[in-house]
């Protein structure tokens, strides 16, 4: 890595890894990178006793169990895999108007297809707080006779502000609407359990909260869910004479070789997350977001968006392109992420300028001297482009 690189990108990928993550990872490439149920071999053996250790670790960590947890490419592949596989056979469906496009587009273009209809709900007004109940009634007024699924984030990818997703697995538990929760940016952030949120379908990622390579998410449904209709088809280890892909979970959602060593990792991952505890890292991106609002706040030509503290904030300098100001950031050897991050939806309920707005991901090895640089380097270019 280059030298005096400050990495404040973590909402998108955690950097660095833990030593134990890499250390996983790299033994299962040089030690038995087999291909997980396709052989009885020793290589193929352990690789799948890896799979299986990671679904176990999975379903322990979020509340499910192993059968259930199903490796994808990524959190949008499993979101997609979730709706088409709800939703393939029409209906209506409800997301919230602080979505990512992997909820976003797949919607829209099965409504373009005339395979679904589906409504947004608000979850955030910038005009005002709203309290679950404001949410949830909104949520009641767009129900329909025919509303299958509801999908929904539990805390968005530009800032830091969470959705109430207990109470909101329990209206859909109580009005038979399967609940779909988008947990890219809350997994190993915030606690999760699927059984006490009356959440049917969760999908997260391997890379970021839990601190695991790139190349795996994950799909973890609830016991006893109805099977989905498949996303793909192919390969899967079992019962190749068939030309269906079986009713078997996890395999029937599994076409093709799955990424052993980022799985790998994401044991490890867990692992370590479980050594700090949920609520150690999430008070120490507290810290950090508090100490990082305190000193932007008080810049004059600086809009910040959204004042819930946690993970991520999300900001402008008035009258400079967000792009242009994530440029100038990038010469002083700071990683951040600007434009609309893939949230077009939620950018608008925020009200951000043209052009998106500026974020910054902290994560479990950021530091207090990390943050007072960024904010004095923000400052010197706030300065600079006063009106």
């Amino acid at each position: 890595m280059q030298q005096n690189i400050i990495y404040f990108d973590n909402a998108a990928t955690t950097f660095p890894k833990p030593q134990s993550v890499l250390n996983a990872a790299y033994e299962c490439m040089s030690d038995y990178c087999g291909n997980a149920g396709r052989g009885s071999h020793p290589i193929a053996m352990m690789s799948a006793e890896k799979v299986f250790e990671a679904r176990v670790a999975l379903a322990d960590f979020f509340g499910s169990t192993p059968e259930n947890v199903v490796f994808t490419l990524n959190t949008t592949y499993a979101l997609n895999m979730a709706i088409k596989g709800v939703m393939s056979g029409g209906g209506h469906m409800l997301i919230s108007n602080m979505e990512h496009n992997s909820t976003l587009r797949p919607a829209a273009r099965m409504a373009r297809d005339n395979v679904l209809r589906y409504d947004i709900f608000k979850a955030y007004d910038r005009s005002k707080p709203l309290t679950a109940k404001d949410i949830l009634a909104d949520v009641i007024s767009k129900l329909r006779k025919d509303t299958k699924m509801l999908t929904c984030i539990h805390s968005s990818n530009i800032c830091s502000y969470s959705l109430p997703i207990r109470e909101i697995g329990q209206l859909c538990r109580r009005h038979g609407i399967l609940f779909c929760v988008d947990a890219a940016q809350s997994a190993g952030h915030l606690p999760i359990n699927m059984e006490k949120d009356c959440i049917d379908i969760l999908c997260l990622p391997a890379h970021k909260g839990l601190y695991s390579p790139q190349g795996c998410g994950i799909m973890i449904m609830r016991k006893g869910l109805q099977k989905l209709a498949t996303l793909t088809e192919g390969g899967n280890g079992v019962n190749s004479l068939e030309l269906s892909m079986g009713n078997e979970s996890p395999e029937r959602y599994e076409s093709g070789t799955l990424c052993t060593p980022a799985i790998a990792g994401l044991v490890s991952g867990i692992e370590f997350l479980n050594s700090f505890g949920l609520d150690t890292i999430a008070s120490h991106e507290r810290k950090l977001w508090r100490r990082t609002y305190d000193q932007l706040s008080s810049i004059e030509n600086v809009t910040i968006y959204d004042d819930t503290e946690g993970s991520v904030l999300l900001f402008n300098i008035n009258d400079l392109p967000a792009d242009n100001l994530g440029a100038l950031l990038s010469d002083r050897g700071f990683c951040l992420r600007t434009g609309y991050h893939c949230s077009p939806l939620a950018h608008n309920a925020l009200g951000t300028a043209d052009g998106g707005a500026v974020r910054i991901g902290f994560g479990i090895f950021n530091t207090e001297g990390e943050v007072d640089s960024l904010c004095t380097s923000i400052r010197n270019i706030a300065d600079r482009y006063r009106a």
